[in-house]
């Protein structure tokens, strides 16, 4: 797997990452000893940067990927994210706090949740409106000072937003959506990221699994898969979108790779800053989503892609109505 940096300030990542979320929160069951398996594999195949978050759970994903790398930190890179006042009798409780007292518990609470003495790159999960990013960007910057995180993310943040926090401290990535069937990043905040030096990590390159073409009916998602509440997934949307995941098939087959590996590989040719993170919780899957970093699409490619999959014909919010109002779109 070849290696790629994260923005101006020298953060150096596996091209592709892997997203550790689905091992534990909100996409039905999953065998533990088969996602650390998964890990296993992943550092056999030079995927090294691991994504997680305080709210996965809340904790246990944490508390996961701690026992997956544990004795071989240094092998990985580890990215969590901080950002949500945490009741765990409450775990779908998606109120913002990016309060500095809330940031500096966060921390703490996720270097021992890791077992590890520092994180790698430090994420606001999402844009806390009660609190100005200058006072939230400022601890996050205390905290790089004391030795416990080494890089400053954000997530799902605006290019003012963006602008702002890197004035008040150097921001490495930005995480947000970005797929073929979520082009939002492509509404400002790319052009804000390159212009400041700062790498964009993607989350859900494959559409949440569904530009593979494995989800054709609601049938497909576990009872309590937190997609059956996603309005892309509803009956009348999804009976659309699935002709979407259908041309993706054929563009695929055409070039003679999986569906997968097409959907990641258009995600890494739009920017050598750009990491994709797919999820996914089985080694084979993880085995098919490497394979994308050796699919090199060209130039011709990726505009035959965007023109194919126009952002126009998806259907539907990319989250329900109370989470996209968490989205920071000042």
């Amino acid at each position: 797997m070849e290696r790629r940096t994260l923005g101006s300030q020298g953060l150096e990542v596996s091209a592709e990452g892997l997203g550790c979320m689905g091992m534990s929160f909100a996409y039905g069951p999953a065998d533990e000893s088969t996602s650390l398996q998964t890990i296993d594999r992943a550092l056999e195949l030079g995927i090294t940067f691991l994504d997680t978050a305080e709210v996965y759970g809340p904790h246990t994903n944490e508390e996961l990927v701690g026992r997956a790398i544990a004795g071989r930190r240094d092998r990985f890179e580890i990215a969590t994210k901080f950002g949500f006042a945490i009741n765990p009798d409450a775990p779908r409780d998606r109120r913002p706090d990016s309060s500095p007292e809330n940031v500096r518990r966060a921390c703490e609470g996720s270097l021992r949740r890791l077992g590890i003495d520092h994180i790698d790159l430090f994420y606001q999960h999402r844009v806390d409106p009660n609190v100005p990013i200058e006072e939230t960007v400022g601890a996050m910057a205390e905290l790089v000072a004391q030795g416990k995180v080494r890089y400053l993310g954000l997530s799902e943040a605006s290019p003012e937003t963006i602008r702002r926090a890197h004035a008040t401290h150097p921001i490495t990535a930005v995480q947000n959506e970005y797929s073929l069937w979520t082009r939002d990043p492509e509404d400002g905040v790319l052009t804000t990221l390159e212009e400041l030096g700062i790498g964009l990590v993607a989350y859900s390159p494959l559409g949440r699994g569904f530009l593979t073409g494995q989800i054709r009916s609601m049938d497909d998602l576990p009872a309590d898969d937190w997609r059956r509440s996603n309005p892309r997934f509803q009956e009348e949307a999804l009976a659309e979108n699935v002709k979407l995941a259908d041309l993706v098939g054929e563009l695929a087959q055409a070039r003679g790779v999986t569906p997968a590996q097409l959907a990641i590989a258009w995600v890494m040719a739009k920017g050598e800053h750009i990491v994709p993170i797919p999820g996914t919780t089985k080694p084979a899957r993880l085995e098919e989503n490497a394979g994308a970093a050796d699919v090199k699409l060209s130039a011709e490619d990726v505009a035959q892609l965007d023109s194919a999959i126009s952002r126009d014909a998806v259907r539907g919010a990319r989250y329900p109505e109370a989470m996209m109002a968490l989205l920071d779109r000042s």
